[in-house]
């Protein structure tokens, strides 16, 4: 379902705990992180998909999460062609996207990578809430950052914690990772990018 000028309705999802941070998850096989997000099917509200692709990419209901707020308006990235099937390329420019601000009101251990037989991450982590964009694939950071500023003015910090930055984020994985392919987001590997590495100490995920 594209709109006249090629964009596909959309989806994404930032997750806050009570400390602010978000959750950030690691796409299937590849080094790069992001928020979850997904396609608006033709008859549903962008609420209802955000609820639908919640639970199919990380597990979580509608009663886990409270929503906080979401974008005013539209958020688009185009796609560049090399990463467009062949066969929608010259119909297909990219995704208009509505973001929520989501706050969970669930355990960690309610979080499920593998609800489906298609899992889209295979880690995640919690992370300060101004995430490093390097980690994020380059033609989605300028909506990330678009997202993430216009969402900030929903957050309120708790008294005694304020921002977490010594927090210890622990990534957790999935107890049979997948084999390891090449990654299709960004020259800069893990390492280069210390932020978006996990960290030794793992935590598996439910399953």
């Amino acid at each position: 379902m594209l709109d006249r000028e090629g964009f596909r309705p959309n989806v994404g999802i930032i997750l806050l705990n009570a400390q602010n941070e978000v959750w950030w998850g690691k796409r299937v096989r590849e080094h790069s992180w992001q928020f979850p997000q997904g396609g608006i099917k033709y008859g549903e509200t962008p609420e209802q998909a955000m609820y639908r692709e919640l639970e199919e990419e990380i597990g979580l209901r509608h009663e886990h999460v409270k929503i906080v707020g979401r974008t005013r308006d539209w958020l688009r990235y185009e796609v560049p062609d090399h990463f467009i099937k062949r066969e929608i390329r010259g119909h297909y420019r990219g995704q208009k996207q509505i973001w929520f601000l989501l706050r969970m009101v669930a355990r960690d251990n309610d979080v499920n990578l593998r609800l489906t037989d298609h899992p889209e991450f295979d880690a995640w982590r919690w992370h300060d809430y101004w995430v490093p964009l390097d980690c994020v694939i380059e033609f989605k950071r300028d909506v990330y950052q678009r997202a993430l500023q216009e969402l900030s003015r929903f957050l309120t910090w708790p008294a005694a914690g304020g921002h977490t930055h010594e927090r210890r984020h622990i990534a957790r994985y999935l107890r049979q990772p997948h084999a390891p392919r090449h990654a299709v987001a960004e020259p800069e590997t893990a390492a280069a990018e210390p932020d978006c590495a996990p960290e030794p100490q793992l935590a598996p995920a439910k399953e």
